[in-house]
This record gives C-alpha cells, sequence and structure tokens, in this order.
C-alpha cells in the first residue's frame, strides 16, 4: 500500500511517499531511520505492483527452509539471502530476493524488507518473521512458517482439484445450451412450421424455448429495445454477440464490487447461507485461525495483535469481523474463548478446546491439535462434496437435454398425429 508522509530528521523537515503493509510499518522504518513522522496517511494515487510471473508456493516453502537452515547454522542474513538468491530457479523470484537483501544491507530488518514485497510474502508471513526477530527465534520461526505454507498450498491444491471437475462439466452444459439453441433449435422450429402451419398451436416450454432461440439467432437487438436503434453500431450485432456482452459487463461489475469492503462482506456472508459451501468455508476457516494463532502465539506475538493478523488470513471477513469483536471483547477482560463460544460460526468444541488451552497455558498445544482436526474433516468433505457433486450435474446437464428433447419431440408427435388424422 502507498503512504504519503511527513517528517523530520536533523531539525528539518520533509515529505516523500513509500509503500508499506500498513501505517504503523511505515512509522518503525521511518523511526529506525533516524526520522521522526510527523503525518503518515494512505495515498489517494495507489501504485499497482508490476511484476512477472506469481512466486509458487512451492518456491517459497524451499526458500523459507533453507533460510531456516542457514540461520540456524549461524550464517550472516545477507550471505544466506545472496546464496539464495544464486538457487532460485524463478526469475522473478530473484528480483525479489535481491530487493530485501539490498534492504537489509542498508540496515532495515528482515520483516520490513519483506513487507515491501505483499504479492510474495503475507501479513502473517511478515508479523512472524518480526516476531521471531524480536524475540531471537528467526529459525524456529522460519521452520513453523514453511510448514505452514506447506498445509495451506496442500488445501488449496485440493480445493482446486475438488472444484476442477464440475467446473468443466458446467462450462459443457452452457457451450451444449447455447449450440443446440443457435444450431439445432432454428432447423427443429422450421419442421414444426411445416408441419402444422404457421399458427400450429405448440406446448408453452417449446414456444419459450423457440423464443429465445430466434432472439439468439435474430440480426440485431433493435427489435427487442427498439431504443437502441439510436446507436449505428447497434445495428450491427448480433443478439447472441449482444447478450454474450451483457452477461460479460455483469459478471464484470459484480466482481468488481465483491473487491469494494461492502461487496465482498455481503458476499462472503452469501457464501455462509449456501448449506454445502458454508461447511467448506467455516472448516477451512477454523483450520487456517487455529494454525495462525498457535504459531503466532508461539512466536511470542500478543493476543490482540495475534487476532488482528490471524482475522486478515482466515478469507472471510464476516469471520474476520467476529475476531474483531473478540479483540474487543479481550480488552474487557474477556478470555477468547468467551465470545467464540457465542459465534454462530465457531463450533462449540473450538472454544471448549480454548478454554483448556486458556486454562493449562498451553494453548498453541491445543490449537495446532484443532487445526489438524479441521485440515482432515477439510479433505475428507471436499472429497464427498466431489463425489456428490459429479452426479448432481450429471442430471442438471440430463435433464436440460431432457427439457429440450421433450420441448421437440412432443410436438412433432402430435402435429404428426393432427396431420395424419386428418
Amino acid at each position: 500500500m502507498l503512504f504519503n508522509y511527513t517528517a523530520t530528521k536533523d531539525g528539518k523537515t520533509f515529505q516523500g511517499s513509500a509503500e508499506a503493509v500498513d501505517r504503523q510499518t511505515l512509522i518503525s522504518m521511518l523511526i529506525k531511520q533516524g526520522a521522526r513522522p510527523v503525518l503518515v496517511k494512505a495515498s489517494s494515487k495507489q501504485v499497482l505492483k508490476k511484476g512477472g510471473k506469481k512466486v509458487k508456493l512451492r518456491e517459497l516453502v524451499i526458500f523459507t527452509r533453507q533460510l531456516s537452515t542457514m540461520v540456524s547454522a549461524g550464517v550472516p542474513l545477507t550471505r544466506s539471502m545472496f546464496t539464495l538468491q544464486t538457487q532460485s530457479e524463478s526469475k522473478a523470484f530473484k528480483e525479489v530476493i535481491s530487493a530485501v537483501t539490498k534492504d537489509i544491507e542498508s540496515g532495515i530488518p528482515l520483516a520490513d524488507a519483506f513487507a515491501k514485497h505483499p504479492q510474495v510474502f503475507s501479513d502473517i508471513y511478515i508479523n512472524m518473521v518480526r516476531a521471531g526477530e524480536a524475540g531471537g527465534i528467526l529459525d524456529e520461526i522460519l521452520k513453523r512458517l514453511a510448514t505452514q505454507v506447506e498445509q495451506d498450498a496442500s488445501m488449496r491444491k485440493k480445493i482446486k482439484g475438488a472444484s476442477a471437475y464440475p467446473i468443466a462439466l458446467l462450462g459443457i452444459t452452457v457451450i451444449a445450451f447455447f449450440g443446440i439453441m443457435l444450431f439445432v433449435l432454428p432447423k427443429i422450429g422450421a419442421i414444426l412450421k411445416d408441419i402444422g402451419g404457421e399458427n400450429a398451436k405448440l406446448p408453452i416450454y417449446t414456444e419459450i424455448l423457440l423464443k429465445i432461440s430466434n432472439f439468439l439467432i435474430g440480426h440485431t437487438i433493435i427489435d427487442v429495445i427498439p431504443i437502441l436503434s439510436a446507436i449505428p453500431i447497434i445495428k450491427l450485432i448480433p443478439n447472441a454477440l449482444f447478450a454474450a456482452l451483457v452477461f460479460a459487463v455483469i459478471i464484470f461489475f459484480i466482481k468488481r464490487y465483491i473487491k469494494t469492503p461492502a461487496g465482498k462482506y455481503k458476499f462472503h456472508a452469501l457464501l455462509l447461507r449456501i448449506p454445502l459451501i458454508k461447511t467448506v468455508i467455516i472448516k477451512i476457516a477454523i483450520a487456517r485461525f487455529a494454525r495462525t494463532f498457535a504459531s503466532l502465539m508461539t512466536a511470542g506475538v500478543s493476543v490482540l495483535d495475534a487476532l488482528e493478523v490471524t482475522g486478515g488470513a482466515i478469507g472471510n471477513k464476516v469471520i474476520e469481523k467476529e475476531l474483531q469483536a473478540a479483540a474487543e471483547a479481550i480488552k474487557s477482560g474477556k478470555q477468547l474463548s468467551e465470545p467464540l463460544a457465542a459465534s454462530p460460526h465457531f463450533p462449540p468444541i473450538v472454544s471448549q478446546m480454548l478454554a483448556i488451552g486458556e486454562e493449562t497455558g498451553q494453548m498453541d498445544t491445543v490449537l495446532i491439535k484443532v487445526a489438524d482436526f479441521y485440515e482432515e474433516e477439510v479433505t475428507v468433505t471436499i472429497d464427498s462434496l466431489s463425489s456428490l457433486i459429479e452426479p448432481i450435474m450429471i442430471v442438471v446437464l440430463g435433464g436440460m437435454v431432457g427439457v429440450i428433447a421433450a420441448s421437440v419431440m412432443g410436438p412433432i408427435a402430435s402435429l404428426s398425429q393432427n396431420v395424419g388424422s386428418e
């Protein structure tokens, strides 16, 4: 994120702009450089990151494990980074490591150097590294980070694998529908007119399908919306293309709205109302919460800071808001298990396990067990859903083809009988 700032140094006031994960990170960077921040605010003109290919999670895992080993062996940080830069096979990651190395050489802490590359290093990654530097346990933190990144990569792979087949089948269904509407039904319509004449009475569902087909293959949209005749180029756009353009524009604005804070919150709230999807989202959120929160607590991060970072990593704004409310409850003297017990999205077992961890002082150990349990639950649920979605999609595709077939063959048979009786 881009920030504009005003600061003083050696009695002189100067202004500038810089990128940082958040406002506090930039303030810390300025203070470490000997400057005194006077005003720091987000810039209205945010710079879009230009980068080549994205850094794969596998590369980040290897980098993290190797850096942990070298730091543990006592190799200086700058030398470790230079070695890892030469070993990296990714050009994009080499550029990132090179920039981080230069920042470290200029005296910037490793976490702050990572913070300049949010497209590679997440907020959790950065905060855990910062905690490791502060506590002198950077090598241990990096080992935990590598394990956590591996877990996230494994979960994403399972979700993508489970959703690939249904998405492909849905695409085939849509293509088949438009193919039938554009190429098959027009010929069937002509046959029906030849058999029964222009005034032949057809079933309502057959009439609807024929009207959709006629609309899609019609030359222009003006017959449907006459006011558009004032736009000359509209006359040259076929209805099918116009419908596709309208659909694309609607999807574009929906996606754009979902990226806004209000739109994202409403979209996430909607997902939590869909029965099957709700189950998967909640289990993934709890698994991420438990593992991330446990790692941050082990690293010595305060409960409030850990909740703030963890909330942003869960991936659902509704549940993130619940964690923010939990943080406020903790400020008023409550234990974390109390507000989570009242949450509609955290199962009772989570708050009960947290309460045990708070009583025994082993919250991190308890949460890791919770994370292991729910990650296994996610795997089982996704496997079950993938096996369930496949027959559902086949039934939907078959049903669509059946409706079209009934809409076509029924009138043909009926009209043929009428013609024969005459």
